[in-house]
């Protein structure tokens, strides 16, 4: 019977830290959104103030920069994450490589392509 319990709360223990770490976003302590790297699947600049993150569960955050970040279009751009796992809104800075601008990331906001068309329209 112990034996049988201990191995319903390791499974329990498993699931939860499964799911955990199976989830793309969650939000820090002072309330900003992190997305875990290994859970974005690519980005895409639309323009030189917008990065759009593209999540492998399908879903998509974009992040509005604090400024206009010249050359963000041209060659893309680096980042170290901090915390080493996660790139965090209104918190990460990122460097353009063609110009090597050093640019602050804005606060994260799910993103849904055919709302934002609708809403341009």
């Amino acid at each position: 019977m112990k034996l049988k319990m201990i191995s319903i709360a390791a499974a329990a223990f498993a699931l939860a830290a499964t799911s955990a770490s199976a989830q793309p976003a969650s939000v820090s302590s002072s309330g900003n959104v992190c997305l875990k790297t290994i859970q974005i699947d690519h980005t895409e600049t639309p323009d030189t103030h917008t990065i759009l993150f593209f999540m492998k569960n399908n879903t998509a955050w974009k992040n509005t920069l604090k400024s206009d970040c010249i050359g963000l279009r041209q060659n893309g751009f680096i980042y170290v994450p901090t915390p080493p796992d996660q790139i965090c809104g209104n918190f990460q800075v990122i460097r353009a490589i063609e110009t090597k601008s050093v640019c602050t990331l804005g606060p994260f906001t799910p993103y849904d392509k055919k709302a934002e068309r609708a809403s341009q329209e």
